[in-house]
């Protein structure tokens, strides 16, 4: 998921399309192959030879500069024989997408595609019985979609082994037999509507009941139906539960924070309008491919001489500008970890931590011994090159212990590198849903006390900051708050609002998923509350909100769960993480998470015009004490 690679290593691959072209040509021809095998091809008229895939926009066809890594041909009426060998002929390819076509037949061999990381084929009439070895060679598959067909017999076995798989959709099918033991922290599951029986394995217990709905052999939690066992089932089944046990123990499930946002909130819009390709992703989640920095050949001996000394008119390290009008290395903007270069990046250890929204992420390890996360945007195009700069110095400028102040950024008029300190333990979201056997449990009541305060005092900063903004934050949600080693909150990825055209706002922040824009089509500081209390209601619950979601399926909808205790104190406590609220929590701890979570609520209600406001939020928020 996050192996070592080289900046450099990524540049020669990076740099591939531009020398061997023949390279590209084999790609080319791997996939008119692969039209040849398909019927109704009509959507598939920009394929034709003597093109480049990528450089012609080949529909469905999804790149990153220059490398083929994702086949979305979704709703194109396609059908006939799925050409497995020749998608073997793309070494790039990560993600397959071919939902809402006409497919049907047994399930084609992608087991024979070992790099894959997600397979959609919901909406299709494929059928038969999947192989229970089928998924064995798939170790890198994080998105499983199979929904909606005629699949029948048991469910893989081999799903269960899929140690990064984070979304699992069997829905709409005929799978029968039993449920196997998945213990993957899986983000978005759905079985229902299937001839599933058997009791659903203690590790699923915690997922809502809609997950496994129409399966009426199924008994045991969540479902009201409780499992009936012969003497000899019940021994059997007590002496597996206590193995099973032992295994949790010593099992560190989960997920990285960045790649479920890359479930969450991170696609590769392109600009002939794919959006809708990829709403079963999960928008702003993901393709999650390995992150590439493409830096110009010509500027890479312009990065270490800027490093060694660089104009200094601008007042930063690497102010430099190309002949093309692109920036050829790094402008810092906040010397305080030190100053360094393009150069330096570029020799430095990477590691993959996800796609979000907004755009990739990494962690850069450098030679003298500086982490940095390095997140990389192609959507920020509003503001020409002067105008980002000021925005970025103006971002360098920020000093507030709850606030991520980045360290420099790289500009280029196709993407921008954003340079920020990196924050080890990484970000709430992690912490409070990816890994609950080992992060969860240091979440007590006062350490989340601590962190709703200290997110309620960078959005005071940047509520006076940004005073003039529609959007001071724009995109809070607990995969963009980052805690640090003494859970102290920083949050990241702020005050973008005005460097993004608005059709790319609208699909990569969070405030744009808010009642204030889809009921009303427009954006306010209220808008930020709004989020404020999804985060409020998602720590004290700790519940995944299904708001973070595109699709409408997996999560809580944590604001009508905490709307229908209507105000009954004893539903209200029912509605707190167990964790923080079992009989160890004293009676004034119990009050304190009772009063946020009135002002969670207030925070949610859908109607901006009767929200509170942040200041009052905020207020109300301080008075709370441990």
């Amino acid at each position: 998921m996050a192996a070592a690679v080289r900046f450099l290593f990524l540049l020669s691959l990076l740099s591939t399309p531009l020398i061997p072209f023949s390279h590209s040509l084999s790609e080319a021809e791997a996939l008119l192959k692969l039209k040849n095998s398909l019927n109704q091809t009509n959507a598939l008229a920009s394929w034709v030879p003597d093109s480049a895939p990528c450089l012609s926009k080949w529909a469905g066809v999804m790149c990153f500069d220059g490398i083929i890594t994702g086949l979305h041909l979704t709703n194109m009426g396609l059908s006939g024989t799925i050409d497995i060998d020749s998608l073997n002929q793309i070494p790039g390819l990560r993600t397959i997408s071919l939902m809402n076509n006409n497919f049907s037949g047994p399930i084609p061999e992608f087991n024979k595609l070992g790099v894959l990381k997600a397979l959609l084929l919901s909406g299709n009439a494929f059928s038969g019985e999947i192989p229970s070895d089928f998924f064995s060679h798939l170790n890198s598959l994080k998105k499983v979609w199979l929904n909606e067909n005629m699949f029948t017999g048991n469910v893989p076995e081999s799903l269960a082994q899929l140690t990064h798989l984070i979304e699992l959709h069997l829905e709409k099918n005929q799978f029968t037999g039993p449920i196997p033991k998945f213990k993957q922290s899986i983000v978005s599951l759905d079985l229902s509507n299937n001839k599933l029986e058997g009791e659903i394995p203690e590790s699923l217990s915690k997922y809502n009941v809609s997950a496994f709905a129409g399966n009426d052999g199924l008994c045991g939690k969540p479902l009201e139906k409780v499992c009936s066992a012969t003497p000899a089932e019940s021994s059997f089944r007590s002496v597996s539960e206590e193995e099973n046990a032992n295994e949790n123990k010593l099992i560190v499930g989960g997920v990285v924070a960045a790649m479920v946002i890359v479930l969450l909130y991170a696609l590769l819009s392109s600009k002939n309008n794919r959006e809708d390709e990829f709403s079963q992703l999960g928008k702003g989640s993901n393709m999650d491919e390995v992150v590439e920095v493409h830096v110009p050949s010509s500027n890479r001996r312009n990065s270490e001489s800027s490093r060694k000394g660089g104009d200094s008119k601008k007042g930063g390290v690497g102010s430099h500008h190309g002949k093309s009008g692109s920036m050829t290395d790094l402008i810092m903007v906040n010397d305080e970890k030190g100053s360094f270069g393009l150069a330096d990046l570029m020799k430095a250890a990477a590691e993959v931590l996800g796609n979000g929204g907004l755009g990739s992420a990494y962690k850069a390890v450098m030679s003298f011994g500086l982490s940095v996360a390095v997140k990389r945007m192609r959507e920020m195009n509003r503001l020409g090159r002067d105008g980002f700069d000021a925005e970025m110095r103006r971002f360098g400028s920020l000093r507030h212990r709850n606030i991520l102040t980045p360290l420099a950024y790289h500009y280029r008029r196709e993407e921008k590198l954003l340079v920020s300190e990196y924050i080890p333990k990484g970000s709430l979201l992690y912490v409070l849903h990816g890994d609950r056997g080992r992060c969860h449990a240091e979440l007590n009541w006062p350490t989340r006390l601590k962190i709703i305060q200290g997110i309620a005092r960078g959005m005071g900063f940047l509520f006076t900051e940004f005073s003039n903004c529609d959007l001071p934050h724009g995109n809070l949600k607990s995969s963009n708050v980052l805690l640090n080693e003494d859970h102290e909150p920083v949050l990241s990825d702020y005050a973008f609002h005005p460097l993004m055209n608005p059709s790319n706002a609208a699909q990569a922040m969070f405030a744009y998923k808010t009642p204030d824009y889809l009921k009303y089509q427009r954006v306010s500081p209220k808008s930020d509350v709004y989020c404020l209390g999804i985060l409020i209601l998602e720590i004290l619950t700790g519940k995944f909100p299904s708001q973070y979601l595109s699709n409408g399926k997996g999560g809580t909808d944590v604001v009508q769960w905490v709307l229908s205790a209507n105000n009954s104190e004893e539903r209200e406590r029912e509605l707190l993480d167990p964790e923080i609220a079992s009989g160890n929590a004293n009676t004034n701890a119990l009050n304190q998470m009772i009063q946020l979570l009135h002002v969670g609520a207030e925070c949610v209600e859908s109607n901006p015009q009767q929200r509170i406001d942040m200041r009052e939020a905020i207020r109300r928020i301080e008075e709370v004490q441990v």
